[in-house]
């Protein structure tokens, strides 16, 4: 082989590398490369995505914080669920940005993430931090007033099932915030990025009324949906809103404040360095 066809493969397999592990994130390679990548990318992932908190609480945090003080019934302060919260961009956001009580519950499958999370979030201790896959979400059905997932379904193994997941704990009356990848980027990832119609489709298969889709930045656009019925003025919060994911069982009973365990099967949530992961 010639010289320069040496060059033309080693540029090739560059590209290659540079598209898996880089621009799609390791979505081709499976989820557990994904979460590899994000728990060795944890550390620098805010400096190197230059997320500026004014504008995340400005074009994100106000927004939802006004809809959540709008719907969650008046007796009790809306319970709100954020999955593949990675380093807690939308925890951050919202409890900037409202002025009354939120409880949030964070979830992402990526302890690296969670970490820092933590770290973010550490002049708010009262945020719950769950180590768990989206697709299989440890809660009951019907449970809470917001469920929201930016800039991660493409990166999942099944993001359909993801969503079914994220409307089965939603409230009747809550709202579905999620994004889909739009712009060229959204090229390079055939199969991972649905067209603008598919995914309103797919979200209103589910059951949601008031499917709002909008564009939201360069390589993203914004899905609001609400979830048909009046909400009840029944709520729970942690530990009460978490289900056995082996068997559904629900509630859970709780051990010293540190684990929670299903009555039926035995399955354990245990809080370890203050991230709830499954034992």
């Amino acid at each position: 082989m010639p010289w320069w066809a040496w060059i033309v493969v080693g540029a090739a397999a560059a590209v290659g590398i540079y598209w898996l592990l880089v621009l799609t994130e390791g979505a081709y390679l499976g989820p557990k490369a994904v979460l590899a990548l994000y728990d060795r990318y944890a550390p620098r992932y805010d400096r190197t995505k230059g997320f500026d908190l004014d504008t995340e609480a400005l074009f994100l945090g106000r927004p939802l914080a006004r809809v959540l003080a709008a719907t969650a019934p008046a007796d009790h302060s809306p319970v709100l669920l954020d999955v593949a919260t990675g380093t807690a961009r939308l925890p951050l956001a919202v409890l900037q940005s409202s002025q009354h009580q939120v409880e949030i519950v964070a979830l992402d499958g990526s302890l690296g993430m969670l970490r820092q999370a933590k770290h973010n979030l550490r002049a708010w201790s009262d945020v719950i931090l769950v180590h768990g896959l989206a697709e299989v979400l440890p809660f009951s059905a019907n449970q809470f007033d917001a469920v929201t997932c930016l800039e991660a379904l493409e990166f999942m193994p099944d993001s359909a099932a993801v969503l079914a997941e994220m409307w089965r704990v939603l409230r009747p009356g809550g709202i579905l915030m999620t994004t889909n990848r739009a712009g060229w980027q959204s090229y390079l990832m055939p199969g991972k990025s649905l067209q603008p119609q598919a995914m309103v489709a797919l979200i209103e298969s589910l059951g949601a009324a008031g499917v709002d889709y909008r564009p939201w930045q360069i390589d993203y656009d914004l899905i609001t949906a609400y979830k048909p019925g009046a909400c009840s003025s029944e709520s729970y919060s942690w530990p009460n809103l978490t289900a056995c994911i082996r068997c559904s069982t629900w509630p859970l009973h709780e051990q010293e404040g540190l684990a929670l365990i299903c009555p039926e099967c035995g399955w354990k949530l245990e809080q370890v360095d203050g991230i709830w992961q499954d034992a």
